[in-house]
């Protein structure tokens, strides 16, 4: 067919669209991007092949990091674990190792999350509620006792004092008599996303940069195969962003740190290939998709041309997928195990190196046993029996696929064209640039929904009258917190106070010399010093940091 054949269809074709009936739907995506009745050619005439989508495996990985995807590894299935007790998290990761998962993703909850020690008045009720109680050393030696931390991939959900559990963790693998250059894993310590969307934070953000900055150094020389950062949009799209927004602001918030890395004097090709990224995947399937073959295509470019990286490890980004917690119901909440399956099958299709699947009941309570082995499950499904890890990128080629791939590409480059007239993240961040968009972006979706412009099954239509949900539910005893503090007072009783002393001392004189934070934190820990007493040292530093209200 002619070029000239080929526009002549296309218009009458145009034509009989636009005058056939619609049921009337709102024909964007959960983003609101409006989308075309149609995509061919046309829509991807402008796109070099060669330079823009390649072949996986090859710049600019448009398509992919390895030349046959996953025919030579299938990604790392993780179920994020952690609730209650140290003990409880273990027997946990125990059940799930032996279910077949092939690595372990902790949640902390919220006083370890903040810094608090377990006995704060700050955390009273919050202890073991929403992921596992860590205070100290003996707390981090229950919760991996009998797994061995050379022979398993861990993934740790800590931001703010995520230096400081590192180095418990560190700890514990010395004691088992670990080579730290063996341990492998990924801290999210993601700090910037704290102050844009998840609010977890504890300092401002140029000393919480330094700290970065120090565990990204330390880990580069010490502990090689590690990622000591996980620059996480997850939590910017949970807030309501739309996916070109979650796209930009983890890209920014992920070029900050190499450019901190940079400034600190660190060769790009020595800490950069350790540095990954970890991405929503939302229920709007296509859109997903597009946004992970984008963002490897944005992100090579940028390390290539900007930063100068000469190791094409350097221009790959990897990243771990977890299915969007935000579209999980209260209602009907089996429906739940359904679009679970659809998010972690988009996360696979744009190529994640890891997938952690969310559980049906989440909305209500942690997961229960039950639940988890049906999200990992869902995982196994899409992996040995769909038939989608045969060839790589399959849904490479698609006209409608690559025109969305090029325009989210378009769309983040002029929204870093925006960050940077702030003078960066942390001065846009301050601004609360990125705070106003999300929340923005939040409140059209919302109107959305409320108006039935966006179908939410089971919630604004398909509703069921009086639905009784009949799943079990996971709940937290009042004993954890009291056996976790009592653990607390028995070390605080038993441990070297002044060995104790030391270390506080020389933790204060590392932040104020400007020196690398992390040997005194692992010397520290062995101490049993807490964790709620080197954050309270750092906070007589550092100070705290208070958000300005943006209207």
């Amino acid at each position: 067919m002619t070029d000239n054949e080929y526009k002549k269809r296309r218009s009458d074709y145009d034509k009989k669209a636009a005058a056939a009936k619609t049921t009337g739907m709102k024909f964007t995506t959960v983003s609101g991007r409006e989308i075309d009745v149609l995509y061919g050619p046309d829509d991807i005439e402008h796109i070099n092949y060669l330079s823009e989508i390649g072949f996986p495996g090859e710049y600019p990985y448009t398509r992919g990091i390895h030349a046959n995807g996953y025919r030579g590894r299938v990604w790392t299935m993780r179920q994020f674990a952690g609730f209650g007790t140290p003990r409880d998290t273990n027997q946990r990761f125990h059940y799930l190792l032996g279910k077949g998962q092939t690595g372990l993703s902790v949640a902390f909850d919220l006083p370890t999350l903040m810094g608090w020690d377990a006995d704060s008045p700050l955390s009273e009720g919050e202890v073991g509620i929403c992921g596992v109680a860590v205070s100290s050393l003996k707390d981090m030696e229950i919760l991996f006792d009998k797994i061995p931390l050379d022979k398993v991939s861990t993934s740790m959900t800590i931001n703010s004092p995520a230096a400081m559990i590192f180095a418990f963790y560190l700890a514990v693998a010395e004691k088992q008599g670990v080579d730290l250059k063996s341990l492998r894993g990924t801290l999210q310590n993601d700090i910037l996303k704290e102050y844009i969307a998840q609010k977890e934070y504890i300092y401002p953000p140029n000393p919480s940069m330094r700290i970065i900055t120090d565990m990204i150094e330390y880990t580069t020389n010490e502990v090689p195969q590690w990622n000591p950062v996980s620059v996480s949009g997850y939590h910017i799209r949970e807030a309501g962003s739309t996916a070109v927004q979650e796209l930009a602001y983890t890209l920014a918030d992920g070029f900050a740190y190499i450019e901190a890395c940079i400034e600190r004097g660190m060769d790009v090709d020595e800490f950069s290939p350790r540095i990954s990224f970890f991405f929503n995947s939302h229920l709007d399937f296509f859109e997903e998709i597009a946004k992970y073959r984008a963002a490897r295509k944005i992100y090579a470019k940028r390390m290539k041309g900007k930063y100068g990286a000469k190791n094409p490890r350097s221009w790959w980004l990897r990243f771990h997928t977890q299915t969007a917690g935000c579209t999980l119901t209260a209602q009907q909440p089996e429906n739940n195990i359904v679009r679970t399956a659809f998010q972690a099958l988009a996360g696979v299709l744009g190529g994640t190196q890891s997938l952690h699947t969310n559980s049906m009941d989440e909305t209500l309570a942690l997961p229960s046993e039950k639940a988890v082995k049906i999200a990992l499950r869902t995982q196994q499904l899409i992996a040995y029996e769909t038939g989608v890890i045969n060839t790589v990128d399959p849904l490479g080629g698609s006209y409608f696929i690559e025109s969305l791939t090029d325009k989210m590409e378009k769309e983040a480059n002029e929204i870093f064209r925006q960050i940077d007239a702030f003078g960066g993240a942390i001065p846009a961040i301050e601004a609360g640039y990125f705070q106003k968009e999300i929340a923005d972006a939040a409140y059209r979706y919302q109107r959305e929904v409320e108006k039935k412009e966006k179908i939410i099954v089971g919630v604004n239509e398909f509703v069921e009258e009086d639905e009784q949900v009949e799943i079990p539910i996971l709940t937290i005893s009042p004993e954890v917190e009291i056996e976790q503090k009592k653990r607390l007072a028995d070390i605080r009783q038993s441990r070297n106070s002044q060995a104790v002393k030391e270390s506080l001392a020389e933790i204060k004189d590392a932040a104020l010399d400007n020196k690398n934070l992390m040997p005194v934190f692992i010397k520290a820990a062995h101490n049993y010093v807490t964790l709620g007493e080197m954050v309270g040292v750092l906070k007589g530093i550092f100070g705290t940091y208070e958000e300005v209200a943006v209207f």
